[in-house]
């Protein structure tokens, strides 16, 4: 059972983040409030994304839309990416690290296995900005975040706002 009112964008350093999530054992009204929770969260942080621990829980689930609407996103629970194509190379942030920007490797396609909120499984393709979406989602779901993936140079020139982060989420859990 999964409290919803709990629910909050999280940001790094909180422990939920770098944890790998649990799957999801079974799809109750509590999983439903959840995701629609999601969405509310990834909308008002004006995201495309958004993975369970970065609302605050470790359940393995994601909500994606393309265009950042509550209308056209989609729920991923369990899911399951198999990537292909060639490595390519793109600016990516993360609402969990705000401000924090960087040239991530990520593939250019991928196949994804997940079941929705009425429990069935489906499978999906992806190319452009969805793979990049579905992948940078799995990441969070085993605990790998954006800087995790920076270049040295690029975690140096972000390691301000890192400190900033830290020192903000410790004044908060004081």
């Amino acid at each position: 059972m999964v409290d919803v009112e709990k629910c909050r964008m999280t940001r790094w350093p909180t422990p939920v983040l770098v944890q790998k999530a649990q799957p999801i054992e079974d799809i109750d009204d509590s999983i439903q409030a959840l995701a629609e929770k999601m969405k509310d969260i990834m909308v008002e942080y004006k995201g495309v994304g958004l993975a369970g621990p970065q609302a605050g829980v470790g359940l393995r689930i994601f909500v994606a839309s393309l265009d950042g609407t509550k209308e056209n996103a989609k729920v991923y629970i369990n899911p399951v990416i198999t990537p292909s194509g060639t490595l390519v190379v793109n600016e990516e942030g993360c609402l969990s690290l705000p401000g924090i920007w960087g040239n991530i490797k990520r593939y250019s396609k991928c196949s994804i296995k997940a079941q929705g909120l009425d429990g069935k499984e489906f499978t999906e393709q992806a190319e452009g900005l969805l793979v990049r979406i579905f992948q940078h989602e799995c990441d969070h779901l085993d605990g790998t975040l954006v800087a995790d993936k920076l270049s040295t140079v690029a975690k140096i020139a972000a390691r301000r706002k890192l400190r900033q982060l830290r020192e903000d989420y410790e004044n908060q859990n004081k």
